[in-house]
């Protein structure tokens, strides 16, 4: 599996990062009912297997075939973290599920990378029970740092009124961190600040972005081990418990998170 430095990966991914995803995840757990749960964006299973249970039937999916591979291998039954999750390769823009099949649905992190989020919106809500849940999980627009994979950035009234186009209930609250939490960010912005400016001539911006993400992720992994531990904030030791759920949202609250509910349903197109 290609590591490209956006994929939430232990051992490579700042601790503050993993720790984000974590938060986002604790929250969905505390909200979840029985029945069945679809992860979208499952990336290499770690946080689907968190929302098992003897009650729970859990589905994690992912664009990338080879990604949906090593979660199953590793999550999936008979793996060496085995779990009753199940894996498999599909597009967050059009799942191949029935309508209405799953009691919860959750989208971490996803919704972002969607030059027409309003696809993936859509899908979660057709493939949502009339009486589940989704669960939308993305970063905050004015406080996310520049990120090529990152092609439509919200704000939480934004998020909320994409979202009410498919939902008749959306409610979004902020995932805000502690102080030793925003103190980790602001040392690796600067950090990251600090090689953008290397790009004196900002050619990152005029090439063509599928240049611009190739770049991005082959060189990402290199930095990070260039500028070792102590600046990129790997093995840290930060995890969930600096984040904290809010109703107050900030220009740099790090999280959005909204909870949607009673799906819209339309006619289907002839």
């Amino acid at each position: 599996m290609k590591l490209t430095g956006e994929r939430p990966m232990e051992g490579h991914t700042p601790d503050s990062l993993l720790a984000l995803h974590d938060a986002g995840y604790r929250e969905v757990i505390a909200r979840l009912g029985s029945g069945r749960v679809l992860d979208v964006g499952c990336g290499v299973g770690m946080e689907t297997a968190r929302f098992c249970g003897p009650d729970r039937q859990v589905i994690g999916v992912d664009y990338d075939a080879a990604t949906a591979a090593v979660a199953r291998s590793d999550f999936g039954p008979g793996g060496p973290r085995g779990t009753d999750a199940d894996f498999v390769a599909m597009d967050g823009g059009r799942l191949g599920f029935r309508s209405g099949c799953f009691d919860a649905v959750c989208s971490s992190h996803i919704i972002e990378h969607f030059v027409m989020p309003e696809d993936h919106a859509a899908e979660l809500a057709r493939v949502c029970a009339e009486d589940g849940t989704a669960f939308v999980i993305t970063p905050n627009g004015p406080a996310d740092f520049e990120n090529p994979f990152h092609v439509y950035l919200f704000e939480a009234d934004q998020l909320a009124s994409l979202l009410h186009l498919f939902f008749e209930e959306v409610e979004v609250i902020g995932l805000e961190g502690d102080d030793v939490l925003k103190a980790d960010f602001a040392s690796r912005r600067t950090s990251g600040e600090k090689l953008l400016k290397l790009d004196v001539l900002k050619l990152r911006q005029r090439m063509p972005r599928n240049w611009y993400v190739w770049s991005y992720e082959h060189a990402l992994p290199v930095v990070y081990k260039v500028l070792g531990s102590d600046n990129t904030g790997i093995g840290s030791g930060l995890d969930d418990s600096h984040f904290f759920a809010t109703d107050t949202i900030v220009p740099t609250t790090p999280v959005l998170f909204a909870i949607a509910r009673k799906p819209r349903r339309f006619p289907a197109s002839k």
